[in-house]
């Protein structure tokens, strides 16, 4: 029987140590977790159970904002929209047609299905559990993504950091209301980095402040990100952004960047 490779682990500490040193962040960075069996969920050190029903908003709150590192199944989770983008319901004919949302985000059936077609989500099946815990607790090591809030400020930092080598263009959607599938829904199903615009459920109920925005990716990832941004600061290309002022004579700023080209 052949043994399977362990999966790779990283400094997490010293990850959140750069990312706060380069981007300033004011809120803890997370890992998410999916497990195939509640057992292995439950084993993890110091892991909190909810004694309620929640949104998946909420329980990554509890990580992000207190600091918790929490367990959940689908039982946990208030309807069939959280588990399914996690994995942890099926995305069958009934979750497929919205119902729900008809008379409420959209004006019509069609366009309720249209939307829910739409959303990135884990496939069902492959997962019971999942777990949310801050990066520097080490609980989650590896995570199987990240999860980063920052302004719109911090966040083209972030990604010029992860463009700095090997560029690709990011090109990301916005599906409106069930934004998770747009961060870590996407992130889990495709391994990829995912940009979001947190939407009124994560706002209202996970406390999401109105200037964050939340990148998804797995930690191999990060690492890129912070090399390329270790190396934009050397360049000066770093935040916070200093404003130039939208009168002066751009050239001696520019100059400072590009001198030498």
């Amino acid at each position: 029987m052949q043994q399977q490779t362990p999966p790779e682990q990283f400094d997490l500490s010293a990850i959140v140590a750069d990312l706060n040193n380069l981007l300033r962040l004011k809120t803890t960075v997370i890992g998410i977790k999916m497990f195939a069996g509640v057992e292995e969920m439950e084993a993890i050190p110091k892991i909190r159970r909810p004694s309620a029903v929640h949104t998946t908003d909420q329980i990554v709150s509890m990580a992000s904002r207190l600091g918790w590192t929490v367990g959940i199944t689908g039982d946990d989770l208030v309807g069939a929209q959280c588990r399914a983008v996690i994995g942890l319901a099926p995305q069958d004919e009934k979750w497929l047609a919205g119902e729900n949302y008809v008379g409420v985000w959209h004006g019509t059936a069609e366009d309720a299905r249209k939307r829910q077609e739409a959303l990135d989500v884990v496939p069902y099946g492959q997962y019971q559990a999942m777990a949310v815990s801050p990066l520097t607790s080490g609980r989650l090591n590896p995570p199987d993504i990240c999860l980063v809030y920052a302004t719109p400020g911090q966040m083209i930092i972030l990604i010029n950091g992860l463009q700095y080598t090997g560029y690709k263009k990011f090109e990301w959607g916005v599906v409106g209301e069930t934004a998770c599938a747009d961060s870590w829904g996407r992130a889990l199903k495709t391994g990829e980095p995912s940009l979001s615009l947190p939407c009124f459920a994560e706002r209202r109920y996970g406390g999401v402040p109105d200037e964050e925005m939340l990148m998804a990716l797995p930690p191999a990832y990060l690492v890129k990100a912070i090399a390329g941004m270790k190396q934009l600061a050397k360049n000066g290309l770093r935040y916070p952004i200093a404003p130039y002022g939208i009168q002066a004579d751009v050239r001696a700023g520019m100059g400072v960047s590009y001198a030498k080209k």
